[in-house]
């Protein structure tokens, strides 16, 4: 750590905690892919429990097999979502800079970090007109906390979000084990629904509810829907664990107590899935956390997702250049490509099919 920051849980300013945030990210994605983080799996292994039956003599030309899909009223070319990474520190401006830029090239959706810092603390680090006039146009989606709907930048709040990017949809992340474990986190949950409601009321543009990584499930999915959300993005346990993150910079006794005793909570992204479908939910559905390859991609849609979507695993590269986010992508969209060739589909719409546990 450099000389001149503080300790993680001395920096609670909301600048230097999304800063913290981008290194703790990047270190847990390093801590991931090493052999014994492997062995011990935080959740990953949810989508090696679904089976896609191999298809030996597959009737489909690689080239011939589409891709596209329809999300929230945008034509994507590939169903990818850039999830939402940080909105505060300066670095977030390159970042931001590059995942625009590639998703312009790619046209896949992307979603931005928390804008609480720029409505608060004027501090945009990118999130502001010019990111859309890097990609004009793109599917591109606003976010807030949604506690910050009660007590925060409230309903006006949210409403200016979606205003300074030129959204098309607004981003509610629901984080309540998160807030818990934070530094000056928010307890009160109480009127949230009510709350969603009058945002979803006010808004022109469609809204996302979104969890950080411990799952939304088919009971709370109903509610938001009843609320008139448009679509749920199900981030589910086995991505990014943002309670590691949020223990990383708070380490006072009651708080590492407190993480110890919710290690592992949450629901897993393919049983979030499995739940919305099993309940016929109609809506648009996101599948998150745990995303690791295309392979797990396909077999998302397969389960009923209509995109998927990754922050941590592009992070690296976005720190980097447009062209590593390409590249990354790239890599992502031809594993989904083989994946529906080997399961003899001629579209996503046919990965269904291939499913052999559902």
């Amino acid at each position: 750590m450099d000389g001149d920051k503080k300790p993680f849980d001395q920096r609670d300013d909301i600048v230097g905690r999304k800063e913290d945030h981008i290194d703790l990210v990047l270190a847990q994605r390093a801590e991931a892919e090493t052999p014994v983080a492997v062995d011990r799996s935080r959740g990953n292994s949810c989508f090696d429990a679904v089976q896609l039956q191999h298809c030996a003599m597959p009737e489909v030309n690689y080239g011939d097999i589409d891709l596209t899909t329809r999300f929230l009223g945008h034509t994507l070319s590939y169903p990818c979502l850039i999830s939402s990474m940080t909105g505060g520190p300066k670095r977030a401006e390159a970042i931001n800079a590059h995942l625009a830029e590639a998703a312009a090239e790619l046209n896949i959706a992307m979603g931005v970090g928390s804008q609480r810092v720029a409505l608060e603390a004027g501090a945009d680090a990118g999130l502001a007109v010019s990111i859309r006039k890097r990609a004009p146009k793109i599917a591109l989606f606003a976010n807030i906390g949604a506690v910050q709907l009660i007590d925060g930048v409230g309903v006006d709040g949210a409403l200016r979000a979606v205003e300074m990017l030129e959204a098309n949809g607004l981003i509610l992340h629901f984080n309540p084990l998160q807030e818990l474990l934070q530094p000056g986190g928010d307890r009160d949950w109480a009127g949230i629904l009510d709350a969603v409601r009058q945002v979803v009321k006010r808004s022109s543009v469609p809204v996302i509810a979104k969890e950080v990584g411990f799952g939304i499930g088919a009971d709370v999915a109903r509610q938001l829907l009843s609320a008139g959300v448009q679509a749920i993005d199900v981030a589910g346990q086995g991505g990014t664990n943002f309670a590691d993150v949020e223990l990383a910079r708070n380490s006072t006794p009651a708080a590492q107590e407190l993480g110890r005793a919710f290690a592992g909570w949450g629901l897993d992204t393919v049983t979030c899935l499995r739940q919305i479908s099993h309940h016929r939910l109609e809506c648009a559905v996101v599948a998150s956390g745990g995303i690791r390859h295309g392979v797990d991609a396909a077999k998302a849609i397969a389960l009923g997702a209509t995109i998927v979507a990754q922050a941590g695993p592009v992070l690296q590269a976005a720190l980097q250049s447009t062209d590593a986010v390409l590249d990354h992508f790239a890599t992502l969209t031809d594993t989904i490509r083989a994946a529906c060739l080997l399961t003899g589909s001629r579209s996503l719409a046919e990965l269904p099919k291939a499913v052999l546990n559902s």
